[in-house]
């Protein structure tokens, strides 16, 4: 049997988990994790880390593997995934891999070229001035400076805070746009992949989705965000399920109206995964199990 890696993508919460886990299980393998922020230690609820009964079940790499403090990013995965994948093709012959988030799994399987190492102080000024500014002016720096990576940028990408935040922090710390780093040819990996894809109708995904936002707050998401507030400014929180509670923390929202900005933002970068996806042709897709 050829060593292969077996890549299940898909939009958030249309089952992957349970599909890698069962896969992983019939190949007698273990899992590696390709969610930008499932990795952090200290978030759970919020990410919709898989559970302690699902880890249980197959071991899980990539999960709760950093701190927020961290800098974490495609290379970082690039090299982690690379040398784990190794690892588990020599001992079993296969991997599964699974995630939403496609820039890993591009960098994965066609490689990046490595991006100078960035002074920590630039990154900490940038955080700083989004958490007081706002994305407006993120937006505005990142035109101004990096006029090229804006003109390319999809819809999705120029409200992606994080995205933003690390083309600011390459331009300002290289003098070079981080379009300059990008990988112009694949690399070849020595093993096989095989991509599969989940989908499922629209209408039911984005029930799905509006339901384990539900489920989410009554397991606490509420008093999660609350003890990660002091932290709001680092990247790893400049994300869906945690910035939607600024608003109802600071007494200017009712909570029902947070859990709908969480639930319509989730809908939207589900939307926005399910496009980057059916770009690759190499993807095989199947209707996820209800």
């Amino acid at each position: 049997m050829t060593p292969t890696v077996y890549i299940v993508v898909g939009p958030t919460a249309v089952g992957k988990t349970k599909y890698a886990i069962d896969l992983a299980q019939q190949l007698q393998t273990e899992i590696i994790s390709a969610d930008a922020r499932q990795c952090y230690q200290e978030l759970n609820i919020g990410v919709a880390r898989p559970s302690n009964e699902e880890l249980a079940q197959v071991k899980h790499h990539f999960i709760a593997s950093h701190s927020i403090q961290n800098t974490v990013n495609a290379g970082v995965f690039e090299q982690y995934a690379l040398a784990k994948a190794n690892e588990l093709l020599t001992k079993f012959g296969a991997a599964v891999m699974v995630g939403g988030t496609g820039l890993y799994i591009k960098a994965f399987v066609e490689g990046m070229d490595q991006i100078p190492e960035i002074d920590p102080a630039i990154r900490i000024q940038i955080q700083q001035e989004v958490s007081t500014k706002g994305i407006d002016w993120l937006q505005g720096q990142v035109k101004q400076l990096d006029p090229d990576y804006w003109a390319q940028a999809d819809q999705g990408e120029q409200q992606n805070t994080q995205r933003l935040s690390r083309a600011l922090e390459v331009m300002t710390g290289t003098g070079q746009s981080i379009l300059s780093f990008q990988n112009q040819t694949k690399q070849t990996r020595p093993f096989n992949i095989q991509k599969i894809g989940l989908e499922m109708p629209r209408a039911q995904l984005y029930d799905r989705i509006n339901q384990r936002v539900h489920k989410m707050v009554e397991m606490g998401l509420e008093e999660e965000v609350k003890a990660l507030r002091p932290q709001f400014h680092l990247n790893a929180l400049q994300t869906v399920g945690y910035q939607e509670w600024l608003p109802y923390l600071e007494g200017n929202q009712s909570k029902e109206a947070v859990i709908e900005a969480i639930q319509q933002n989730t809908r939207h970068y589900a939307k926005r995964q399910l496009t980057w996806f059916k770009k690759d042709p190499e993807i095989s897709w199947n209707q996820a199990s209800k």
